[in-house]
């Protein structure tokens, strides 16, 4: 525990955390793996336990505690060998959420975001869209007004909890001729006519949910408008740098993981009548990973109390992605190799973990479109400012 960050009231939750996990959700890990559908029990019984409401106002319910709280909750939930599992959870809390309490309003937040907290419900965040990907300014889902609702046409891909969600935080253009400053976010309910999802067959992530869904003349209500009209790219912008940092600490505590399991299991394999961990290839280049993951941690912590406070670490967060995702790949992939044969078996956790690190460099904007945000900021001095203040 980093005492520079971390109480004796954060180790007290992470002990409550890890115990809930083992309890409630391991034992399921592997049906959720096979069946790719995660029961909606749990999703009340993390509500029930207030782990959807750790960042959030107790007028709706929540903790209100600070991110260090959060760390440790996606932390922990990245070691118990089902990252599509985490994504599912997380998505839900700190996505879809996100936006219900920042640009929802009173109503909003009483018929959603309540029941949000209380894991009644269940959101998605809609931006991704398949001709689009990590060009969020050139989406072509479109909404148009007419008298008191919207009209919205389109499609969103790569959406996690898209087939379980109540609900969708959808981004649209309202004038599509402004390009980004006239794009819009809303608020959907699921069971509308005209929306369609269909579950796409991913690499990884098996547990989660991922949805490819289409709007075909899907009518809502003008006020489930979220925010100002036209102001949905600089609120999606807004909550890039929690989602960055989401992703990068979710990458260094898979890396840790990884690295702990395999001292484990190096301790007790034999080769050659000696513990292959005695032998020094081995040694090094664990040693190697182990700096690595330990330099992400340290930045990733730093940049989430700059976070906390209020600052905005646009920066930080996309470097933290960039580079933590990256060292995550390589950490397991040496792992994997370090357990032989039986890293390449099903039964053994390296191999889920192999594949479900691969998403790291991609989702929330791949490593090379990361790459150019930090080349404008950093060779171009290009200066981000908060997108709403």
């Amino acid at each position: 525990m980093n005492s520079n960050y971390f109480t004796e009231e954060h180790q007290a939750f992470r002990e409550s955390l890890k115990d809930f996990l083992q309890k409630e959700v391991v034992p399921h890990i592997e049906k959720w793996e096979k069946t790719g559908t995660i029961e909606r029990f749990i999703w009340e019984k993390f509500g029930e336990m207030g782990y959807f409401g750790i960042a959030y106002p107790e007028a709706y319910g929540g903790l209100n505690l600070d991110l260090f709280y959060t760390v440790i909750f996606l932390e922990e939930l990245q070691k118990i060998k089902s990252s599509g599992f985490a994504a599912a959870m997380w998505a839900h809390g700190y996505l879809a959420m996100t936006h219900l309490n920042a640009e929802g309003d009173e109503r909003i937040k009483q018929d959603y975001l309540v029941p949000s907290i209380a894991g009644k419900k269940i959101g998605a965040l809609c931006i991704s869209e398949p001709f689009g990907g990590s060009d969020v300014a050139g989406m072509r889902t479109n909404a148009v007004k007419k008298g008191d609702k919207y009209i919205i046409n389109g499609s969103k891909t790569f959406i996690t909890n898209g087939v379980y969600a109540d609900y969708y935080i959808v981004a649209a253009k309202t004038n599509p001729e402004l390009g980004n400053k006239g794009i819009s976010i809303f608020l959907m309910d699921t069971g509308l006519k005209g929306i369609s999802a269909s579950k796409l067959d991913k690499l990884g992530w098996r547990a989660s949910d991922t949805a490819e869904i289409a709007f075909d003349n899907v009518e809502i209500p003008a006020e489930n408008l979220m925010g100002e009209e036209g102001k949905g790219f600089p609120y999606i912008m807004q909550h890039f740098a929690l989602e960055r940092l989401i992703m990068a600490i979710n990458a260094h505590a898979r890396g840790e993981y990884a690295i702990d399991y395999t001292i484990d299991y190096m301790s007790q394999r034999e080769a050659f009548g000696k513990k292959i961990s005695k032998f020094q290839a081995l040694r090094h280049t664990l040693v190697e990973h182990a700096t690595e993951v330990e330099h992400c941690k340290i930045f990733n912590y730093a940049a989430v109390a700059r976070l906390d406070k209020g600052e905005y670490v646009v920066k930080e967060a996309t470097m933290a992605k960039l580079k933590s995702t990256k060292v995550a790949d390589e950490a397991i992939y040496s792992c994997l190799q370090m357990l032989g044969g039986y890293g390449y078996m099903e039964e053994y956790p390296l191999a889920r973990l192999f594949r479900d690190s691969r998403l790291g460099p991609i989702g929330g904007g791949t490593s090379e479109i990361l790459k150019e945000i930090l080349g404008k900021m950093i060779i171009d001095n290009q200066n981000y400012e908060p997108a709403v203040k």
